[in-house]
């Protein structure tokens, strides 16, 4: 069986390239390649919100299913991204009851990350997959394939993964206090995305 490399996320940002999609970077964690995926709005928000410990109004899907593992024992252990088809990336869950009986689960590699970041559990894939669509982006964020097959529309797509708030952008020109009440009113009506990019602009003025 090929050996598994061990994936964190390193970045998570809109998409330039696609429409109402985000890039989610996963970087090996002892090398330099990384592993850019493209994913939809719903599921990088919910990678988000956990990430940023933010605590939504009423809990997503994905902390439904959580709370619902919890309850009956189920633990997710690992995540292994284990396969990859016309530019498509297939993950598996592997899951332990309460009773030690080991389990796989195929889901989209989304909601496998949304998952991994509730559950704390670790995420792998092997080196072809690395071989194949890895990228390595240098400190200059210039973007180089690390195998001549990568998708050119990833690598297009992670080109504008660290695209900054406009200057005009009227959510700078807010106070510390004001920022936080929009936050807070962002999250009561469950607007999860415009959340997230108020608290990137709390976190800069740190």
């Amino acid at each position: 069986m090929e050996d598994k490399i061990r994936l964190e996320i390193s970045g998570l940002s809109y998409s330039q390239a696609q429409t109402g999609a985000y890039a989610l970077v996963l970087s090996e964690t002892d090398g330099k390649r990384s592993l850019p995926i493209i994913i939809g709005s719903f599921e990088a928000q919910a990678i988000a919100i956990e990430l940023e410990s933010m605590k939504p109004s009423r809990p997503l899907t994905h902390d439904v299913f959580k709370t619902f593992a919890d309850e009956f024992k189920i633990d997710i252990k690992e995540v292994i991204i284990y396969n990859l088809q016309e530019g498509v990336f297939f993950a598996r869950l592997i899951c332990m009851d309460k009773n030690g009986l080991v389990s796989e689960v195929d889901a989209r590699t989304s909601d496998a990350i949304a998952l991994s970041v509730r559950f704390k559990c670790p995420v792998y894939t092997h080196e072809s997959i690395l071989k194949d669509a890895g990228v390595i982006i240098d400190e200059d964020s210039e973007i180089r394939p690390a195998h001549s097959n990568v998708e050119q529309d990833i690598a297009d797509a992670m080109s504008d993964a660290e695209t900054k708030t406009s200057s005009s952008d009227p959510i700078q020109s807010k106070t510390a206090a004001q920022l936080d009440e929009i936050l807070h009113d962002a999250l009561s009506k469950e607007d999860y995305e415009f959340a997230s990019k108020i608290r990137d602009e709390i976190e800069r003025r740190k």
